[in-house]
């Protein structure tokens, strides 16, 4: 079967975390009482605000192709939205390009960028999609590990350890899926002023900037001045501050020849994003309003966060976890379970399932099977019966090791 297929998607392997969500509505469909803590996504509605823009744009009449790199008036409300969030700084509108969710953007981004004998360097563990799209730029991904010391986070040393003269760019994503670590502006500084040096490109996938829990938006590289953002290029969208997983609209804000570059790529792959569901994001990234509803949502997943956190300690003590700092996840590991019948965290997910019923995503999906992504993305019930599902699970395998 391998030789129909070309070369070009050789590399390739199926999301591990679309795979979980998968096998937790087959067992829904069964009837099973599933727990589903895998998603990717808020499990908040669209803000009122934001759909009814998305139906007004319908009813009016708004239902046909647009320009490839988006309405001006969306490319203009995210251009002073990310103003907004940076303390004032000017944003050029001209410079976005607005596309069928942010994975497009990094994958026009990668395109763009990277080819044949090319090595992109992404901090581990990290978001599934990253290796795949470098891969299909013909390019090659490089992990680098991140410090456990250091909420699993990559510092300037050890980018170095893993840098030669092809390495010609960095995939950088805070806060972080799956960990949920936050770089501070000071790490990112240090990171921007080394990919200068270096002739680096960055690729800053700032998704989860607004849900954030410390004072304000995340650091971001628009922090810094533009000497520092010559090879930078941001990458975001509405999915996931806006709950707008569906609408599919995500951006990347370039320098200006790399956003016609990546343009005229889009022009010739999907086109412009949804029309209706620009409208719609136009309301979440110009409406003052709309802001209260991203703080309540941050606010709540910064409650289940502290409880999260509180109940691993009390009930799970020595598990070894990523504080949060960010995004809406908790990274912990899972080897001190292991034994000859229970080698991984993808067995460790698959008992779960079968036991618990209870989802969760291994580890091997972000690059290293020694960990499982648990996300608070749920309602507090259900967050609250996946841990007991978990306690039990692992009281269970303990005694299970121990004999």
């Amino acid at each position: 079967m391998n030789g129909l297929f070309s070369r070009n998607v050789a590399a390739l392997t199926p999301s591990a975390t679309l795979a979980v969500a998968r096998e937790a509505a087959r067992l829904r469909k069964e009837g099973v009482n599933v727990v589903d803590l895998g998603a990717g996504e808020p499990d908040f509605g669209t803000p009122k605000l934001v759909a009814e823009a998305g139906i007004r744009a319908t009813q009016k009449g708004e239902t046909h192709y647009t320009a490839t790199e988006g309405i001006m008036e969306l490319r203009a409300a995210i251009a002073r939205r990310l103003s907004l969030l940076s303390g004032g700084r000017a944003v050029n509108a001209d410079n976005i390009i607005v596309s069928n969710g942010c994975k497009q953007s990094i994958f026009n981004a990668c395109l763009c960028l990277f080819g044949a004998n090319d090595k992109v360097l992404i901090p581990s563990p990290a978001w599934t999609s990253y290796p795949q799209i470098v891969h299909l730029a013909h390019a090659m991904p490089v992990a680098v590990p991140g410090d456990q010391e250091w909420s699993l986070k990559v510092s300037v040393a050890d980018l170095d350890r893993w840098t030669d003269d092809a390495v010609k760019g960095l995939i950088l994503n805070s806060p972080s899926n799956p960990t949920g670590a936050v770089y501070t502006a000071s790490e990112l500084k240090a990171i921007l002023e080394w990919a200068k040096r270096k002739g680096v490109w960055v690729l800053a996938d700032e998704i989860y900037r607004q849900i954030h829990y410390g004072v304000g938006p995340a650091p971001s590289v628009l922090d810094f001045p533009d000497d520092l953002l010559e090879r930078v290029v941001l990458l975001d969208g509405a999915s996931k501050a806006f709950a707008m997983t569906g609408w599919r609209i995500g951006f990347a804000l370039a320098p200006r020849e790399l956003a016609k570059t990546m343009n005229a790529l889009q022009s010739h792959t999907t086109s412009g994003a949804n029309t209706m569901a620009q409208w719609a994001a136009v309301e979440a990234y110009a409406d003052d309003a709309v802001q209260a509803d991203v703080a309540a949502m941050v606010a709540a997943f910064r409650r289940r966060r502290d409880t999260l956190v509180a109940r691993f300690r009390a009930e799970l003590p020595g598990v070894e976890f990523v504080e949060p700092m960010g995004a809406f996840y908790l990274y912990f590991r899972v080897d001190s379970l292991f034994t000859k019948t229970l080698p991984t965290a993808t067995e460790f997910c698959r008992r779960l399932i079968v036991d618990e019923a209870l989802a969760l995503v291994p580890g091997a999906a972000f690059g290293d099977d020694r960990w499982v992504r648990l996300s608070y993305a749920a309602s507090d019930a259900m967050l609250q019966e996946g841990v007991d599902r978990l306690v039990r699970e692992w009281k269970r395998l303990e005694g299970e090791r121990a004999q």
